[in-house]
C-alpha cells in the first residue's frame, strides 16, 4: 500500500525542476523520493488552476516563490490521489478514484470497523466485506473481475507503513523548498503536515482491537 499523488496536472515548463512522469501518471510519495520527484509533487500542489496550465513561457524563481505563497495563503491544500493498493502476487492494482484525494487517505481506517467507505467517482474500487475479509475490485482494467483480498487485521499496520513514508515525504518538502523558497520550508511542512492528515498519530490502536 503506497500513498499516490496523480500527476496529470503538472504545469509544463514548471518554476523548478521536476521528474519525467511515470506511465500511469501516480507518484508514489515517502522518503525515497528523488528532490526532483518531489519537485513533481509541490507542481502538482501549487498549480495555480489544477489544470496544468503554465504560468508563463518560461516561469522563473519568482514564479516559483509565488506558487509555494500562494499554497500557504489557500484555504485548504487538497492533492489528486489517496492510497494504491497493489498485490504484487496476481498483479492486480487498485488505484484512487476520481476526486478521492490524498487528504482523505485516513479513511480507510473506517474499513477496520467493517464500514464503508467513498474512493472516488469513476474507476474508484469497489469493496465488500465478508466475515473478516475486505475484497475489493479495480473499477477499471483488464482485472475488473478479480478482487484482492485481505484480512480487517491486516490493515492498521498496512496504514502505519503510509503513515511513516508520507512523514518521510513532508521531511524531504522541507529539504526541496531550501533552494526554491528557504523562508517558507517550515511554514511549507506545517501547512503540508497539517492538511494532508501527516503530522497527527494514526490511532490505530483502538481499529486494531475493534
Amino acid at each position: 500500500m503506497d500513498a499516490v499523488m496523480e500527476t496529470h496536472g503538472v504545469a509544463s515548463p514548471t518554476p523548478w525542476p521536476t521528474a519525467a512522469p511515470g506511465a500511469d501518471r501516480l507518484l508514489v510519495l515517502s522518503d525515497r523520493m528523488s528532490l526532483l520527484d518531489v519537485g513533481t509533487a509541490m507542481a502538482v500542489l501549487t498549480d495555480p488552476g489544477g489544470d496544468g496550465e503554465p504560468d508563463g513561457p518560461a516561469p522563473g524563481a519568482a514564479t516559483g516563490l509565488r506558487r509555494v505563497q500562494d499554497l500557504l495563503d489557500c484555504d485548504l491544500v487538497i492533492a489528486p490521489g489517496g492510497l494504491l493498493l497493489r498485490d504484487t502476487t496476481t498483479g492486480v492494482a487498485l488505484a484512487p478514484g476520481c476526486c478521492f484525494g490524498l487528504e482523505n487517505w485516513r479513511d480507510w481506517l473506517d474499513l477496520a470497523h467493517g464500514e464503508e467507505i467513498w474512493l472516488g467517482h469513476d474507476g474508484a474500487p469497489r469493496l465488500e466485506h465478508r466475515g473478516t475479509l475486505i475484497r475489493m475490485w479495480p473499477g477499471t482494467g483488464p482485472h475488473a473481475q478479480l478482487p484482492l483480498e485481505f484480512d480487517r487485521a491486516e490493515l492498521p499496520g498496512l496504514l502505519r507503513t503510509v503513515h511513516e513514508k508520507l512523514n518521510g515525504f513532508l521531511a524531504l518538502a522541507g529539504q526541496w523548498a531550501s533552494p526554491y523558497a528557504p523562508a517558507l520550508a517550515t511554514a511549507l511542512m506545517t501547512r503540508l503536515g497539517e492538511d494532508l492528515h501527516i503530522t497527527a498519530p494514526l490511532e490505530t490502536s483502538l481499529v486494531a482491537d475493534a
